[in-house]
């Protein structure tokens, strides 16, 4: 019995770990078995019981699980450490194998390699392999093998280096199947300690008309102007190598997103301490505000700038919010705000549908100045301005804050004018202190 391993990989089409898998259980006349693990070490972090994300990947389970049993497979979803599961798993004679896709985060690549050494140690071999992302972090590196710190360089480099093959489908997972067995029942949420919640899920497909117009349409909110695909590359839902032929090479800015993707990836592999520490060690010296009302006021969405408060409802209430308001709210928080953005980042981390922490820590300290490809820390958003340009009819700011334009509507929390100069003067203060050290 060879083992595949879900992850962020939930789909049994151009799956590159399943797919292998069932190449290699058929070359030595064996069978596949797919499994799930809720890691108790991640959902015992999670403090809300309603958490989306859990909800999405136990529905999108279920989905593989109807799948599977369509071709007379049954698949295995169980709770609780990752390494005893597979201590176990490796101990049993009928397991021949493991397979699974890469995953690039701190946490995974400790859990994978102690689950690596498991079956190393039983003489049975763990296969890792590319999928979530199109090029791996040490596949786009500049000439002296160090990372790239600027995206423009890297995207021309990874250009370069893809290989027409690289978007080629994997074959689709046919088996052959384990034949399912009765000691693997299928969790609910309950038994997961979560609760069923509301959810609104994107489909998984791309309309040809918002990738036809995507780079006139993406940046405002109003419209529907995005893929809102997000949620689906993050947990694997739909493959990143599908989405990728829609649009290469023809729909350039789109291609450019999942370049992104990859590129934020790369990042957290080569410097795993960004989470909590800037990317330009410099950045770390800024004297940040400890203002607890204004940061529960951004929170809320009651901040008195009307696309800065309907980015944070919409985040609140669906779990989503579109990126270009992303920009405007982090750049709220930072800089008018001068909240440290680790405050922020973990804010999105509890509140994201389609949380993925390169993407989200590569974000915020774009936003912040301290990270990769940063905007200069004297460039601040005016949010007002920016409504003017990307929702100037309020389409947007009307649907998450139907008392805007009304006397119900909060003053602004802090004064733009102020809050710019504000900025100015920490963020000199902290960089000449850095230099000076």
């Amino acid at each position: 019995m060879v083992l595949h391993w879900f992850r962020r990989d939930l789909r049994l089409e151009d799956n590159h770990a399943l797919s292998s898998a069932c190449q290699y259980s058929k070359e030595r006349g064996s069978h596949v078995q797919c499994i799930f693990i809720f890691d108790s070490n991640i959902l015992s972090e999670l403090e809300n019981p309603r958490d989306r994300r859990v909800a999405f990947i136990h529905a999108e389970l279920q989905r593989i699980q109807f799948e599977l049993a369509q071709q007379g497979a049954q698949l295995w979803v169980v709770y609780g450490d990752p390494i005893v599961w597979h201590t176990r798993w490796s101990e049993d004679p009928s397991v021949e194998a493991l397979y699974a896709n890469r995953d690039y985060e701190p946490y995974a690549g400790l859990r994978d390699t102690s689950v690596a050494q498991l079956y190393a140690e039983k003489g049975k071999p763990c296969k890792w392999v590319k999928d979530h992302v199109l090029m791996e972090p040490h596949e786009v590196l500049k000439e002296d093998r160090t990372p790239y710190l600027v995206f423009t360089p890297y995207a021309r480099k990874w250009k370069s280096l893809l290989p027409p093959e690289g978007l080629a489908a994997f074959p689709d997972a046919k088996g052959p199947w384990s034949p399912p067995s009765p000691a693997y029942t299928f969790p609910s949420l309950e038994d997961l300690g979560f609760q069923a919640c509301s959810l609104a899920i994107p489909s998984r497909e791309i309309p040809m008309d918002v990738l036809a117009h995507y780079k006139e349409t993406r940046d405002f909110p109003g419209e529907a102007g995005t893929s809102r695909l997000s949620v689906h590359l993050r947990f694997g839902t739909r493959s990143i190598r599908s989405l990728a032929r829609s649009a290469y090479p023809t729909h350039e800015t789109y291609v450019n997103e999942l370049i992104w993707r990859d590129f934020y990836q790369m990042i957290l592999k080569h410097f795993p301490q960004c989470p909590d520490k800037a990317i330009k060690p410099a950045y770390d010296h800024i004297r940040w505000e400890n203002n607890t009302e204004h940061f529960a006021s951004w929170c809320q969405g009651e901040t008195g700038y009307p696309l800065v408060d309907a980015g944070m409802r919409e985040l609140n209430e669906t779990g989503f919010m579109h990126n270009r308001v992303r920009m405007v709210v982090a750049s709220f928080l930072t800089k008018h705000l001068l909240l440290d953005w680790r405050l922020g980042a973990a804010y999105f981390a509890a509140k994201l549908l389609d949380f993925d922490l390169a993407s989200n820590v590569g974000g915020w300290q774009w936003a912040s100045g301290s990270g990769c490809d940063a905007a200069p820390y004297f460039r601040i958003f005016n949010p007002s301005s920016q409504m003017e340009r990307f929702d100037k009819a309020a389409v947007y700011v009307k649907k998450w804050v139907p008392e805007y334009g009304t006397s119900t509507y909060p003053v602004p929390i802090v004064d733009h004018k102020m809050a710019r100069e504000r900025a100015l003067f920490r963020y000199k203060e902290g960089l000449s202190f850095a230099s000076l050290m």
